[in-house]
């Protein structure tokens, strides 16, 4: 089962409905947690939404509760909420990506997608992480063909995955297959 935790984002429920391709996906708000749903979860998503990181301590604390004993997957705020977890710094861009397609490249040999595959990608978001970020654990795995901008991170050990893109985007070719590729891993 996957449990999707809600930060009240209008494409929550397209990512539902995504994720559901896949498995069994049950759906609440970020502060009405059900730990039923996280105990039995294969896999805990966190969902795009408004704000910043900082706004959603809730979040970070099944983030860092979870951590290694469940795979996760963060879109959008939810893969700078996961950064944010691990120290980093989330900061405005200068320019908004709002319903913006984007080339991103796979960029590292670890990653489980094949090294130098580009994806078009829809993004939604006005921050971003701001860099240099280090981690023992953790590679950014895919960055903006243009901008260079993180757009996706793994740390395959722990099975904790992010995307800063939106893959249940009509502007995002293929999807499905990045989501499916996650769910395997």
């Amino acid at each position: 089962m996957i449990y999707v935790i809600d930060h009240k984002d209008s494409f929550t429920h397209n990512v539902v409905h995504q994720l559901s391709l896949f498995d069994k996906v049950k759906c609440t708000n970020y502060d009405e947690i059900n730990n039923q749903y996280l105990k039995k979860a294969s896999t805990i998503v966190l969902s795009p939404g408004p704000g910043s990181p900082k706004d959603y301590p809730i979040t970070s604390r099944i983030y860092n509760n979870y951590k290694g004993r469940k795979r996760i997957l963060g879109i959008c705020l939810g893969f700078q909420q996961i950064l944010y977890c691990e120290g980093a710094k989330i900061i405005q861009q200068k320019q908004i990506y709002h319903g913006f397609q984007s080339i991103i490249k796979v960029i590292s040999r670890n990653s489980i997608f094949p090294h130098n595959n580009k994806y078009k990608v829809g993004r939604y978001h006005s921050l971003k992480l701001k860099e240099p970020f280090y981690s023992q654990n953790f590679d950014i795995t895919m960055r903006c063909a243009i901008s260079g901008s993180a757009m996706a991170l793994e740390n395959n050990t722990d099975k904790i995955y992010g995307f800063q893109f939106h893959p249940e985007s009509f502007l995002t070719e293929n999807g499905n297959l990045l989501i499916k590729k996650i769910l395997s891993a």
